[in-house]
């Protein structure tokens, strides 16, 4: 696994860069926002240690112009700021995971680790680069989600979001299954987030009005679930 370390601050950067070696990762490290948005872009890494207060551009910016790209690299935000406002900010930016200064290594190695067991997990459990329920597809490759109108009759394919995309696939994974939100929240959002929060009602709200209503059940009390509403 290949990791970008984007830190200014010397002794934190080498620090993590010696333990990640340690723990058989190759890593990189930058120390300003451009040099972390250029090579976060270039595809030739796993995941990127992404630290907020960077010169020349700060995490989220890096971040918002990544996920601008349609860049879908994993992306660990760091921050001396611990602010639920900041927690959400990254989060909802597009970021998988969050962890505040300062911390254990032994807390950022598991997240790490977590992350490469999730890619892992990804690449072998594909089997086909389609997913499928009833008159819905997913491509997994070009984010297409293609299904039969009712109103129009016709087919249509409408392309997703990164959250829209990451969110139809779990649900499509799981057909039938009630998922809950803190479930869709760790799937999604790659973050066990406690607290009040209606992301995930929004982006089930986006599914909704891009693959049709009657797909997705909410499940009172539990969460939601996935239908072929042909059979329903």
């Amino acid at each position: 696994m290949r990791i970008l370390i984007a830190e200014d601050e010397h002794r934190i950067a080498r620090f993590v860069e010696k333990g990640l070696k340690a723990n058989g990762y190759a890593c990189t490290v930058v120390e300003d926002g451009i040099s972390a948005l250029d090579l976060g872009s270039s595809g030739d890494f796993d995941l990127m240690i992404l630290d907020v207060g960077l010169p020349r551009m700060d995490g989220f910016q890096v971040l918002k112009a990544l996920r601008g790209m349609d860049v879908d690299i994993p992306i660990l935000m760091v921050t001396a700021r611990s602010g639920v406002e900041d927690t959400v900010q990254g989060l909802e930016g597009g970021a998988n995971d969050y962890i505040a200064k300062p911390f254990r290594f032994e807390e950022l190695l598991a997240r790490v680790k977590l992350r490469a067991r999730e890619a892992t997990a990804g690449a072998g459990a594909a089997g086909s680069d389609v997913l499928t329920l009833g008159d819905l597809r997913l491509d997994l490759r070009t984010r297409l989600a293609t299904f039969q109108d009712q109103e129009q009759q016709r087919e249509r394919s409408v392309e997703l979001s990164s959250r829209e995309f990451t969110m139809a696939r779990v649900f499509l994974e799981n057909p039938g299954q009630v998922l809950t939100r803190d479930l869709l929240l760790s799937k999604v959002w790659g973050y066990d987030y406690e607290g009040a929060s209606n992301v995930v009602d929004v982006y089930v709200g986006y599914l909704r009005g891009k693959l049709g209503a009657a797909r997705f059940v909410t499940v009172r009390g539990a969460g939601y679930k996935i239908v072929d509403p042909t059979t329903q």
